[in-house]
């Protein structure tokens, strides 16, 4: 990591911001260039994805950050599920003759969770970058030098030998070993600081002393297990950390205001952290007191009574407004996916009911959120129902196609399309676990099922050869559709056995598409019985 320091006789440095674009339009290549002075500034401020650098591929999130100099070629990519939004800026080194220089920030490695401070700066910069009229005409100017000011304080500020600092390796052993008889002295020996500084350190970030620390894990997770199934105390004592129930139950009073017998029947007020959970309870008739909403579950009658103040939408949110705004609901339990960054956090609010990303079937979360609130019954009810659509759907498929075959389906965005596993949703839990198809065998052998998704340029899918074709969402910028017309007029297209035979479905439906859950499974198995066995648009 450097801000290359200047030497005494060095003259005096400007920073000029030469480009702003928002990574959604992609960060520009170098071209080779190797003359032209600058340096690159790439910052998250929602989504997921990776980004590439030197040869290497780093994951980013929101509140990651990546300086470099001009040269280094950068590529970001984002997450289907939670796409990237931030701004990649470009900025040149001046000295006081106008001459270009090497003296500007640059880090080996991106940083992480960085200070709000810095994403406000940068939502603030870009906003007045962009202001058609700028009544203050040094306020860009003065925005960036401070903008620079706090990055470069960030750089200096992290350690440069570890990705984790000795406090970060100690509350990840903390939560990990949370169940075992923890000490702060076994922590400090490991950490090889003081009993004393460890304290100091500790409180001032995580705001509680390491007792407390250690009891609220340990009272989160007695919290979780009295909601998944776990009911004798002394067993869960021992469970989370404590020899006997007598003394967890004294615990658990102190910290949730109730014993755990009262608390596991209390009725909860829920936060879903994600659309697929958010439409699990409301096909369970359970209105969130948070949760996540596409326009299109808004549309469908299981939204009914919804109100603003259920609305959550986590890819606008900095940190802080996110942690904020999931406190306001004034949760008793928080259900989220494990791969979701922000739970640590939030488990000083309620519970945080982890489920795993992408390795539960959508019939699994269902089932499981389901036994959580005491509504296995309502759950066994609507599978039953869904599964009677499911056997009278293939009776008619029986009838009119016989032998299913290959079926594929593609999310095509702006320079990419995406296929996906049964795993991932989007339609193929539909095809591939409940009316039969198949994946082409090329898919098979590009890890389809390893990787959950296969990634192909856009014209690349005309090389993806199966029986029935469905396509479940189209690119909306002109860059993209261009490249699906010359798709579709390719002669390798043309070629393809389920366009020769009008088995090519165009349905563009992604926010239907986009659910994993059992509210939009039903809706998915509708769209797809209505173009197979009926009218459907052909390509």
């Amino acid at each position: 990591m450097s801000f290359a320091p200047a030497t005494p006789h060095s003259p005096h440095f400007f920073h000029v911001p030469t480009r702003l674009i928002g990574l959604d339009e992609g960060i520009p290549s170098t071209g080779g260039n190797h003359h032209e002075p600058g340096y690159r500034i790439v910052i998250i401020q929602d989504g997921e994805g990776v980004l590439q650098a030197e040869g290497r591929t780093y994951p980013m999130s929101r509140g990651s950050v990546f300086v470099s100099d001009g040269i280094t070629e950068l590529k970001v990519s984002s997450n289907r599920s939670t796409p990237l939004r931030g701004i990649y800026i470009e900025y040149r080194c001046l000295n006081i003759d106008g001459g270009g220089v090497s003296w500007g920030l640059e880090c080996m490695v991106p940083l992480h969770s960085i200070p709000f401070e810095i994403l406000r700066l940068a939502e603030e910069f870009e906003r007045v970058w962009g202001a058609i009229k700028r009544q203050e005409p040094y306020q860009l100017q003065h925005l960036f030098i401070r903008l620079l000011q706090e990055l470069h304080a960030e750089i200096a500020f992290r350690p440069s030998s570890s990705p984790l600092s000795w406090l970060e390796h100690a509350l990840q052993y903390i939560e990990e070993n949370y169940h075992k008889e923890v000490t702060r002295e076994q922590i400090t020996s490991m950490a090889g600081i003081s009993p004393e500084h460890f304290s100091r350190m500790f409180r001032k970030h995580t705001g509680r002393t390491f007792n407390e620390y250690l009891t609220l894990l340990r009272i989160r997770k007695a919290q979780e297990r009295l909601l998944t199934g776990s009911q004798d105390l002394n067993a869960l004592a021992q469970e989370v950390g404590y020899k006997e129930g007598l003394y967890l139950s004294r615990k658990f009073k102190e910290s949730v205001g109730m014993s755990p017998t009262a608390y596991k029947r209390k009725p909860k007020r829920i936060t879903a952290l994600n659309l697929n959970h958010t439409a699990s309870l409301l096909a369970l008739d359970v209105v969130p007191e948070l949760g996540v909403y596409t326009p299109w579950l808004q549309q469908t009658p299981y939204s009914k009574g919804l109100s603003a103040d259920h609305l959550f939408d986590p890819y606008i949110l900095t940190s802080d407004h996110y942690y904020d705004a999931v406190a306001s609901s004034h949760p008793d339990l928080i259900i989220s996916y494990d791969s979701t960054k922000e739970n640590k956090t939030l488990l000083t609010l309620a519970p945080v009911l982890e489920l795993p990303f992408k390795t539960m079937s959508w019939r699994e979360q269902f089932r499981f959120i389901a036994c959580t609130i005491n509504k296995q019954a309502a759950a066994e009810e609507w599978l039953s129902r869904y599964d009677e659509l499911v056997d009278c759907s293939n009776v008619e498929l029986n009838r009119v196609l016989g032998e299913r075959g290959t079926a594929v389906v593609w999310e095509i965005c702006a320079d990419t399309a995406y296929c996906f596993s049964g795993s991932f949703g989007r339609g193929s839990q539909i095809l591939y676990d409940d009316i039969g198809f198949r994946p082409p065998v090329r898919l098979v052998e590009e890890g389809l099922h390893l990787q959950g998704f296969v990634e192909a340029n856009i014209e690349e899918i005309a090389f993806y050869d199966a029986d029935h074709i469905f396509i479940t969402s189209l690119p909306d910028h002109p860059y993209g559709q261009k490249r699906v017309d010359a798709l579709f007029g390719s002669q390798a297209w043309r070629e393809l056995e389920a366009v020769r035979t009008n088995r090519v479905y165009v349905l563009d439906q992604p926010e239907l598409f986009f659910g994993y859950d059992p509210i939009s499974s039903q809706a998915q198995l509708h769209e797809m019985m209505q173009v197979l066995t009926g009218h459907h648009k052909f390509a």
